[in-house]
């Protein structure tokens, strides 16, 4: 086969040997790496995974499918925080024969934050990133500003039922641990992310001081709700048992958009993000400065071109089933 990156069922790196390493994804390989638990990764057809402790036992909880078989690493494949959330890692691939380096970023923050070490660039040949932020538009501010503004619109909320909205899985916890700073009446949370607090803080030093909400309960002035992005809204709203008003925040690096908080029909929305914003990945990728980039999901056609025109690196955007730089050469 020789040494290749190709997108088909997840981020393939074939080495030089003819073995073939899978990252998130599924199909035949040799070694499969799993970066996070985020439901878009997860797969069917578990085979003995390398991926964190953390991330095997968040994927445990939330997949019917056969419980992950987690191993450790061979020597030539090392796991590195990601910051994405809690137990992502990233994966830097040394080719046993000829040395050469694969770093496979997965989703990832280099922003330090909460219980979360952000991403540290490593020395490599090649680079396989994530380009969900990948346009000059999608630039987050800083997060203590981010926090400190959800802090204020919950002590203004502080005499209705403030809602925030954000993934059960990474999102949700951090806007628990926000809540708690500013609000001291009840926090309550859906079932879906009140089934992984405990896993977190089994792993993590990190105490969740969260209520499970249960359909019926009363709902008083001041209690905090954080329920997930991805719950039909208006069902769940006019299911409140509650007399008092309620206030609804949508929080997402997509709040950057004006029109985010139309769409979403929020009250509110605040840009509180697990991934880099733009200017974050052009920094990982000089940092990181390899021979050739790969880019893959979001804007990854524009992040490449940019990388090309404006630093000349060898960039392409990964496309199913396309392997190599030169695979692109020879279509274009």
């Amino acid at each position: 086969m020789g040494p290749r990156v190709r997108l088909s069922k997840g981020i393939e790196i074939g080495l030089a040997d003819g073995s073939k390493v899978v990252l998130d994804g599924r199909g035949e390989a040799d070694v499969f790496v799993l970066s996070h638990a985020h439901a878009d990764h997860l797969f069917s057809g578990y085979h003995p995974i390398v991926c964190s402790p953390l991330t095997a036992a968040l994927g445990r909880e939330r997949t019917t499918e056969p419980a992950i078989e987690r191993v450790d690493p061979p020597d030539w494949i090392e796991l590195r925080p990601a910051g994405h959330i809690a137990g992502s890692r990233s994966a830097l691939v040394t080719d046993p024969q000829t040395g050469r380096r694969y770093c496979y970023t997965g989703d990832i923050s280099t922003r330090d934050r909460f219980y979360l070490n952000g991403f540290r660039p490593p020395d490599a040949d090649v680079l396989i990133i994530e380009t969900t932020y990948g346009r000059p538009d999608y630039r987050f501010p800083p997060t203590e500003q981010v926090i400190a503004d959800i802090h204020g619109w919950l002590t203004d909320a502080q005499d209705d039922v403030a809602v925030l909205f954000g993934y059960p899985l990474g999102r949700a916890q951090k806007l628990q641990l926000i809540a708690a700073q500013a609000n001291p009446g009840r926090l309550l949370v859906a079932s879906a992310i009140a089934a992984l607090n405990p896993v977190i803080e089994r792993h993590r030093d990190v105490t969740f001081e969260a209520t499970r909400y249960e359909r019926g309960m009363v709902v008083e002035p001041g209690d905090v709700m954080v329920l997930p992005t991805q719950s039909n809204r208006e069902t769940v709203l006019d299911a409140l048992n509650t007399e008092v008003s309620i206030r609804t925040a949508g929080v997402s690096g997509w709040a950057v958009d004006p029109a985010y908080r139309y769409r979403g029909d929020f009250d509110a929305t605040f840009p509180l993000s697990d991934h880099c914003d733009f200017d974050e990945l052009v920094k990982v990728v000089t940092a990181v400065d390899p021979e050739r980039v790969y880019t893959h999901h979001g804007f990854a056609e524009e992040f490449a071109t940019h990388l090309t025109r404006e630093f000349g690196y060898d960039a392409r955007p990964l496309k199913r089933d396309q392997a190599t730089l030169d695979a692109f050469r020879s279509i274009s």
